[in-house]
């Protein structure tokens, strides 16, 4: 079984988490910039086998994709591209930097260090990547119950 990468875009970095071999828990990875993405992704994929990458996708409050879709629909294109044997799963990314930063100060973060965007980017795609096993895990759980 391989890991699940999850990927949360900006024009300016990228944060990046991955999963456990098992597939169990998110942890925070790394954030390149957009300009780091394929060098990284690619020697990443040499060392580790990925089933999956889940993208954070900008959504408004009415469920319709935001004005970001320009940035990230073109991302994906050439992931997919890229990458057709993975797995591709858009995962609702609403709030989550605000979620990594109440994360940072629950854990004790330090205002100082709680600027630094790499890491927020980081803990904002092991939100999206979290949310996105607790989701599947859910669903097994319902078909189960059936």
């Amino acid at each position: 079984m391989g890991r699940i990468l999850s990927i949360d875009y900006g024009t300016k970095r990228i944060g990046l988490a991955v999963t456990d071999p098992m597939q169990i828990f998110a942890s925070p990875l790394n954030t390149v910039s957009p300009k780091e993405f394929d060098s990284f992704i690619e020697n990443y994929l040499k060392t580790e086998e990925v089933d999956a990458f889940v993208i954070g996708y900008p959504v408004q409050m009415n469920n319709k994709p935001s004005e970001a879709v320009i940035y990230i629909n073109p991302f994906i294109k050439k992931l997919k591209k890229t990458y057709p044997e993975i797995h591709i799963h858009l995962v609702d990314e609403r709030f989550t930097s605000q979620m990594a930063i109440r994360t940072m100060i629950d854990g004790g973060v330090k205002k100082k260090d709680r600027q630094d965007k790499s890491m927020v980017d980081k803990i904002s795609a092991s939100i999206i990547l979290q949310s996105f096993l607790d989701y599947q895990a859910n669903k097994k759980e319902n078909i189960k119950l059936i």
